[in-house]
């Protein structure tokens, strides 16, 4: 055999190389926002983001910074790394918000009777009647402005779709083949409920989480952009955005490098989750 023919030999017996998927690298880049939010803000970013130095003002992008500087001299690229934590914060305090509410009326409607189910509907009928940003503006307009605030409104107006979600799948659970066997065996209402039904019914809690992180973070930040979230001069992406929008024309980079990431973050966490209910469905 001569040496071309034992090296396509080895080349074909060799396995292929295989790249990082969009989904592979979508989720490396939430977990880096992830770590340095939690951990390492003043690690990549050691400088104080509420630091102001009026003679660099405007400041594109260079060695010296990053990013470039705000109309204060403030660093752009650490209030983006320091303002990953609350934008990350609310967007995730926000779907647990959601997440909760939406358990607790998709099950209220799924497992108290024809009567609940139908008054349970009704309200959410009223809810959906909303787009959901309007339904988070009216309920700032009526407690008023802050973060806290806004978490409240983005959660509550995601817990409609997510109630939905949670009712469907528990009466499909409750009209399976083991959901019958169990009533057959003479199993109690309460131990079908909390053995069968609900880890079934929940178990699609992962995907919907993962997808409403990415919403959530983009509607804090717009929630944030027009003024009725986090409060400026605080590094939290929306409230970036904001005070960026003055200078579109002077100073791109001030509303740039927040977008991008509020961009980047709702990319990244729906490739997630779309990549966990694609593996969840073929399981």
């Amino acid at each position: 055999m001569s040496e071309l023919e034992i090296q396509a030999t080895v080349s074909a017996r060799r396995p292929p190389r295989s790249r990082p998927t969009a989904v592979e690298m979508g989720s490396a880049v939430l977990a880096v926002l992830l770590v340095t939010a939690a951990i390492a803000p003043r690690l990549l970013a050691p400088g104080d983001p509420l630091a102001i130095d009026p003679t660099a003002a405007f400041g594109s992008p260079s060695l010296a910074h990053w990013f470039g500087t705000d109309e204060s001299g403030r660093d752009i690229y650490t209030r983006v790394v320091d303002g990953a934590r609350d934008s990350l914060l609310i967007g995730l305090a926000a779907t647990v918000i959601g997440l909760g509410l939406g358990v607790v009326l998709g099950t209220i409607a799924g497992t108290l009777g024809a009567r609940v189910d139908f008054t349970v509907n009704r309200f959410l009928e009223v809810l959906f009647a909303f787009p959901g940003l309007l339904l988070a503006l009216l309920f700032i307009l009526v407690i008023g402005p802050g973060p806290g605030t806004a978490i409240v409104a983005v959660g509550l107006s995601t817990a409609p779709g997510y109630a939905r979600i949670i009712r469907a799948q528990l009466l499909r659970v409750r009209s399976s083949a083991f959901v019958e066997a169990a009533t057959v065996q003479g199993l109690s209402r309460g131990r079908i409920l909390t053995r069968h039904i609900l880890p079934n019914t929940l178990a699609p809690l992962v995907v919907l989480g993962t997808l409403g992180v990415g919403q959530a973070i983009v509607w804090a930040a717009a929630l944030s952009y027009l003024g009725l979230g986090a409060q400026p001069p605080a590094a939290e992406w929306g409230a970036m955005l904001s005070a960026g929008r003055t200078y579109i024309t002077s100073a791109w980079w001030m509303s740039f490098f927040p977008g991008l990431f509020i961009v980047l973050t709702a990319v990244c966490a729906t490739s997630l989750g779309r990549s966990v209910e694609r593996r969840m469905r073929h399981a």
